[in-house]
């Protein structure tokens, strides 16, 4: 068991920010909701206690047994976790006489401790909090202080428990990730063996003991999370891995082609079925969204069910699950309202009888992909923008026609190989085509058009949970739209969607 670092969710928009800073120093660690914190192993190095919206004064705030973590190891309390400490232990916590929200500079850090070790003041945090410490039990020792802030930090007498009213996971807090590190490596005591390498060796040997000889169905995507998924399964069970790969008339133009033949080259046993006319048919007639989704879902289970059954005593079902998924499942405030349905194989194990194997459900997605590398995929396939499940059925709005996905592949197509041909792909999250439900007039030459409208889509994102329209270069995007009217017939109008998420989604369904 790798050494670990427990993170306490009380349901702050920061704390799988926290998770990633400290996968990022090379340690291993876990997020938990308050309400289901487990019990503490050999394995358990420390402890954080993450932020909150809610405030430690209201009766009903989230808390936890701090006597179940305190002087048994080292405990960090951030910002809310900070407060929940003072408080529980006799201090007072007032609502904040100043707005403590953005920069502020550390004036006062006490020396020789450890947490504040290599930084010097003046010293730029990010505050983020309504409520304040306003006074500490005697036990309590200040280690830092702002202007407007006595208590910005202050350390339990004869323990390693720590509290301060800072985010060091956010990048405004410039010296934040060396106090991450003192914590981890000075306090802690951690080791920093947590590699893309080491995490490869250890998951094969692990899907090796695990599924034996057993044999194992995984359906790819051509994304980088199923694909690194199928690669750390083939160097653990060989040929035992049977990959599927449907095309369902919905992928980008040449895509499946091109899948097939990239994960050929990886030496994987792959089989490709070509289902288009079977969607297709599904589609027929169905504009609402969620309509779509789950007769694209429907019809993938049944085809991926006819082709997994063809395949001798499979056991298992490989998914690219990875850890946001699980972090959401079992969320704070249990799994989000529904704002789409989920894309993955959802009912397959029941239907087929199937146990779940999920070698990536430990990594971030900035970790699957340094895995990925590690495993020497081709960077094609690991820095491939993110492509949605139901693919071009949701960039379409409306009805789904043959016609319409053909239109919506070749304005896509210019669009994607633009952005390479002008080095801006990889400064791009996520890039797409929508075609609009509306025709506008037009003239070209001396005739009237009246013909479709599509929008250009690109933003930026660490994990896609929030994300801004990117700012491509003006002529870059008169160039696009000049070269989408020219080039694919029935577009007339070509716009450009300057909206951020939220409020809006990435996707327009």
């Amino acid at each position: 068991m790798h050494e670990t670092i427990l993170i306490v969710d009380f349901g702050s928009q920061y704390t799988q920010l926290i998770a990633r800073r400290i996968r990022e120093l090379n340690v291993y660690c876990e997020i938990h909701p308050y309400h289901h914190f487990p019990a503490l192993n050999s394995s358990v190095k420390g402890v954080i206690l993450s932020g909150s919206p809610s405030s430690v004064r209201d009766p009903n705030a989230p808390k936890i047994d701090l006597n179940s973590i305190r002087k048994k190891m080292p405990v960090l309390g951030v910002c809310y976790g900070a407060q929940l400490l003072a408080q529980m232990n006799g201090g007072e916590v007032m609502p904040s006489k100043i707005r403590e929200y953005g920069r502020a500079s550390l004036e006062k850090i006490a020396s020789g401790n450890e947490l504040f070790g290599n930084i010097q003041i003046p010293s730029t945090v990010w505050m983020s909090h309504a409520d304040t410490i306003s006074s500490i039990p005697n036990e309590f020792e200040i280690l830092a202080s702002t202007r407007d802030v006595s208590v910005a930090a202050y350390k339990i007498q004869g323990e390693s428990t720590y509290g301060i009213q800072f985010h060091p996971e956010v990048t405004h807090s410039i010296d934040g990730k060396q106090l991450l590190q003192n914590f981890l490596v000075e306090i802690c005591r951690c080791k920093q063996d947590w590699t893309p390498a080491s995490f490869v060796d250890e998951t094969v040997q692990q899907l090796k003991h695990t599924l034996n000889n057993d044999q194992v169905v995984l359906g790819l995507s051509g994304g980088v999370d199923s694909s690194v998924a199928a690669i750390l399964l083939h160097k653990a069970i060989g040929k035992n891995l049977h990959c599927i790969f449907v095309d369902n008339g919905l992928l980008r133009k040449n895509e499946y082609n091109a899948v097939l033949e990239s994960y050929q080259h990886m030496g994987l046993n792959i089989t490709g079925v070509d289902a288009k006319s079977r969607f297709y048919t599904a589609l027929e007639g169905i504009s609402d969204p969620e309509l779509k989704r789950k007769a694209i879902g429907k019809i993938f289970i049944e085809v991926f069910d006819t082709e997994a059954k063809r395949i001798k005593d499979v056991k298992w079902l490989g998914q690219g699950t990875i850890y946001p998924d699980v972090i959401e499942s079992v969320s704070v405030k249990g799994p989000s309202a529904t704002i789409k349905s989920h894309h993955n194989v959802g009912g397959l194990p029941e239907r087929m009888n199937l146990k779940i194997i999920e070698p990536l459900r430990s990594l971030f997605k900035d970790e699957v992909r340094k895995v990925g590398k590690q495993l020497e995929i081709d960077p094609a396939i690991l820095n491939r923008h993110p492509f949605p499940g139901p693919g071009l059925a949701i960039r379409i709005l409306g009805e789904i026609t043959p016609e319409k996905v053909a239109i919506v592949q070749e304005a896509d197509a210019l669009f994607i190989q633009g952005l390479k041909n002008h080095n801006l792909y990889d400064e791009v999250w996520q890039a797409g085509v929508i075609l609009l439900p509306v025709q506008s007039v037009g003239v070209m030459g001396d005739e009237r058009t009246y013909e479709n409208a599509v929008v250009l889509r690109a933003v930026t994102s660490v994990d896609g949970m929030t994300a801004d329209w990117c700012h491509l270069p003006h002529k870059f995007l008169a160039e696009m739209s000049n070269e989408i009217i020219n080039k694919v017939k029935g577009i007339n109008r070509v716009v450009y969607d300057i909206s951020s998420k939220p409020p809006a989604t990435i996707e327009w369904e």
